[in-house]
């Protein structure tokens, strides 16, 4: 039986359309408008831009039922976009929903006159200045600032945060939620063997050559993101021919390519901070980091902390995630398996799934006491 004009007319229309998106999105252009969550800027300056989500309701309602703020802390080297990648890849937006206020605090850009950037200008000064800042707004009607903070942070942010509740335990958080946070550098390929390849100069080719760059740049660190996700890659042609016609698949598959495209470098002094410290030397893996006299001591966080890992993070092994529970020994630590990529950790469908709603019932226990 043939297909009538009109089914023939609507087909024909259909792929038109479909070749008419794919030439769009070959060319450069949005296929969906990028849509962040609304939000206000509470404070801007270097290297710590600080943003509410979510309006005076919100705070009230969280407020009311006692619910702390939660402050975002991002990865050095991702843009704080992470957190609100766009429609249904949101964190902030699976935060409100929960009925809690999120803050993000937005490292921003970095270039070689940030070269002298370390890990304590981040723990010892960025992070509890957002503290702060978050509580003083947050507070609203109740005006003393009184309260506490739960920090929640992905990769490497999660690491900051550990050190800054480490450094700084008289600060007042009340939580941390560390989200694929690498914690014990050799349970990563391909760290330990280049440290066996660099043993025979003590690590000083490689500490030489992040001198001479003064960090890694962003375009290195964009090439090296891509570089795990090489499966994703491959199959993007036939992912676009696939789905030629669906708007939000090419839209979402969009909003990843250009998250990879916005990543920043890391700062000279963290850079070399990373390899002389958490991979050449180990001091992460111990719990005991020493940043050039500056020794912070992981070990001695006693605050609820919950890590999440997957075997399918081609950035940061499962193995390296769940060493947390070793080395936070007076910590009540709560470990949680999501079999997903790195960033699926945080955003698309399985972290709706499973992340969001477990850190919800870590943050829901937390409330209840």
């Amino acid at each position: 039986m043939s297909n009538s004009p009109a089914t023939t007319t609507a087909a024909a229309g259909s792929r038109l359309d479909g070749a008419r998106m794919v030439l769009r999105l070959l060319g450069g252009h949005q296929v969906q408008p990028d849509v962040e969550t609304p939000h206000t800027v509470l404070h801007t300056g270097e290297h710590r831009m600080l943003r509410r989500y979510g309006d005076l309701e919100d705070r009230r309602a969280a407020r009311a039922a006692g619910r702390p703020p939660v402050l975002l802390v991002p990865p050095l080297a991702v843009p704080a976009r992470c957190y609100d990648l766009g429609p249904g890849q949101s964190v902030v937006a699976e935060l409100l929903a929960a009925g809690r206020v999120p803050y993000v605090v937005d490292f921003g850009d970095v270039d070689r006159s940030d070269r002298h950037l370390g890990f304590a200008d981040y723990f010892d000064d960025i992070v509890p200045e957002a503290v702060g800042r978050v509580l003083a707004d947050h507070a609203g009607a109740d005006r003393d600032g009184s309260g506490s903070v739960d920090v929640v942070a992905w990769s490497l942010g999660g690491t900051v945060a550990l050190l800054t509740a480490a450094a700084h335990p008289d600060l007042p958080i009340r939580s941390i939620t560390a989200i694929g946070t690498p914690l014990d550098y050799d349970a990563v390929q391909p760290y330990p063997l280049v440290k066996k390849l660099m043993a025979p100069t003590g690590g000083k080719l490689v500490t030489g050559a992040l001198h001479v760059l003064a960090g890694i740049p962003a375009p290195l660190v964009r090439i090296a993101y891509r570089g795990t996700a090489w499966q994703r890659e491959l199959k993007k042609p036939a992912y676009i021919a696939r789905n030629a016609g669906d708007v939000e698949a090419l839209g979402r598959m969009q909003v990843i390519d250009r998250f990879q495209n916005s990543m920043p470098g890391y700062p000279g002094k963290v850079s070399l901070q990373m390899w002389e410290n958490f991979v050449y030397r180990g001091e992460l893996a111990t719990g005991v980091v020493d940043f050039d006299g500056r020794c912070v001591d992981l070990t001695s966080i006693a605050l609820p902390v919950q890590l999440f890992g997957s075997h399918r993070d081609a950035i940061t092994s499962w193995a390296a995630a769940r060493h947390g529970v070793d080395i936070l020994a007076d910590a009540e630590v709560h470990f949680t398996t999501v079999e997903t990529s790195h960033l699926g950790l945080i955003a698309g469908d399985v972290a709706s799934a499973e992340t969001w709603p477990r850190v919800e019932t870590f943050l829901g226990d937390l409330d209840a006491r």
